[in-house]
Formats: C-alpha cells, sequence, structure tokens
C-alpha cells in the first residue's frame, strides 16, 4: 500500500484543482491576458504543485521510509537514498 492511499482523495482533489489551474492559464494565452496577470497564475499554479509534492514527500517518508528503516538492512538504505534524492530533485526544481 502506498504512504498516500488514506490521503488519495484529498491528492486527487489537489491535482484536479492544479489541472484547472493549468486550463486557466491555456484560457488566458488564448485571450490574449496580460503577461503580468498570467506569470502570477504560473506562480500560483507552481505553488500548488511544490505543495502538493511536499504533502506527499512527507507521507513518503512517514510511510514508506519509516517502515524500511524499522526493517533496517539494504531495503532501509535504498529508501532513503531514494527519498534523498527525491528531495534534491524538488530543490532543483
Amino acid at each position: 500500500m502506498a504512504g498516500y492511499t488514506g490521503n488519495k482523495e484529498d491528492h486527487l482533489r489537489r491535482l484536479r484543482r492544479i489541472e484547472g489551474q493549468a486550463r486557466g492559464l491555456q484560457r488566458m494565452v488564448e485571450d490574449d491576458k496580460y503577461c503580468i496577470d498570467i506569470l502570477t497564475q504560473v506562480s500560483a499554479t507552481t505553488s500548488a504543485l511544490q505543495s502538493f509534492a511536499l504533502s506527499l514527500l512527507e507521507e513518503h517518508l512517514a510511510h514508506c521510509v519509516a517502515e524500511a528503516t524499522l526493517k533496517g538492512g539494504p531495503e532501509a538504505q535504498a529508501k532513503v537514498k531514494e527519498a534523498s534524492d527525491a528531495i534534491a530533485r524538488l530543490v532543483r526544481s
């Protein structure tokens, strides 16, 4: 079971909202809206995606990584490395 399963519906709702924001951006471009207004919405959409990613990461650490560390061994090391790599990707983006 994935670490986010308990909050799956909440995550799906957030992703649908983000999808709506992306569609809104498309409409803004189609309607020739002012550049700064579009950039403001890009920033809001980016922030929403980052917030979603952090929430998912927190659940991954609390469930998947914590469970693996209780078992110990190579699986634990692999999960910690995997989480560390994911955090590095988020920081770079």
